[in-house]
């Protein structure tokens, strides 16, 4: 994706073949452009892209953070990509290791195995994810130099491997989509909670086992240590959109504990 003066720019890969979609705020309404052999279905899948779908129904806050949150931030919905494995595979990346490298193994394995965007986008150097098949067909030391060993490089090529299943969970039940995700080796409840809220627009999806979300949710409804699902556990349904509000509206936890050390392999 790229943000600037023209719009949001997203380069994706739909069932139809590659896509670039650009996403324009006109007033109230969102304009949308798409190029490529993908356009069509990008175009029929953009409001849930922005969230069109997503009504909050139900959701009624009475932490008054949240509540405060709530008004101040009307416009935030939980949006679906109905793209699974393109969710997938920065999730499988993060797993266990700090942001700021799997952001950078991502980019590197854009420049890897992408491919240009249509239209516009690809003018502008940006670059579709790559074909599951080029990934699930690729040696696990092709992922060292970009900083991946072979324990989440071997995840990412069996998520690859099954991506016509994965890409299904999209018409299932929430529940069964979960189970679908973590039916494949190495997939477990934080990457499968990670892809459900982009992927599938699951409000309620919480990443149980993330390394600082629990501090930020106690602290925030808080004040102190205390279980994280405990705590969300009033907002059940939309137990996602809680931790979602809180990271939109900035809201963050001291850090007192050590910092996760950088594991790049990328020399070995």
């Amino acid at each position: 994706m790229r943000v600037g003066p023209d719009g949001v720019w997203r380069a994706t890969r739909t069932p139809d073949g590659p896509a670039a979609v650009r996403l324009t705020a006109e007033g109230s309404e969102v304009r949308v452009r798409a190029w490529g052999p993908g356009a069509a279905w990008a175009l029929d899948a953009a409001p849930e892209l922005v969230g069109c779908h997503d009504t909050c129904g139900g959701f009624r806050p009475e932490h008054p953070l949240l509540r405060a949150l709530h008004r101040r931030l009307p416009g935030l919905r939980i949006a679906r990509s109905k793209a699974v494995v393109e969710a997938a595979v920065p999730s499988i990346l993060e797993q266990k290791v700090p942001g700021r490298e799997a952001r950078r193994s991502y980019a590197g394995l854009l420049r890897r195995f992408g491919e240009r965007a249509p239209g516009p986008a690809g003018d502008a150097g940006m670059l579709v994810p790559p074909r599951p098949a080029a990934l699930a067909t690729a040696p696990y030391w092709a992922f060292h130099p970009l900083g991946v060993e072979r324990r989440r490089a071997d995840t990412l090529r069996r998520v690859n491997a099954v991506a016509p299943r994965l890409e299904e969970a999209v018409h299932l039940p929430v529940a069964d989509a979960h189970r679908r995700l973590r039916a494949v080796p190495g997939v477990g409840a934080w990457t499968a909670a990670e892809v459900a809220i982009v992927a599938l627009g699951d409000a309620d999806a919480v990443s149980i086992g993330d390394y600082h979300l629990p501090h930020q949710v106690s602290w925030a409804l808080t004040g102190e240590p205390r279980g994280m699902l405990e705590l969300l556990e009033p907002y059940r349904g939309h137990r996602g959109r809680v931790i979602r509000l809180l990271e939109a509206g900035g809201v963050t936890a001291p850090r007192f504990g050590p910092r996760m050390s950088r594991q790049s392999i990328a020399a070995l």
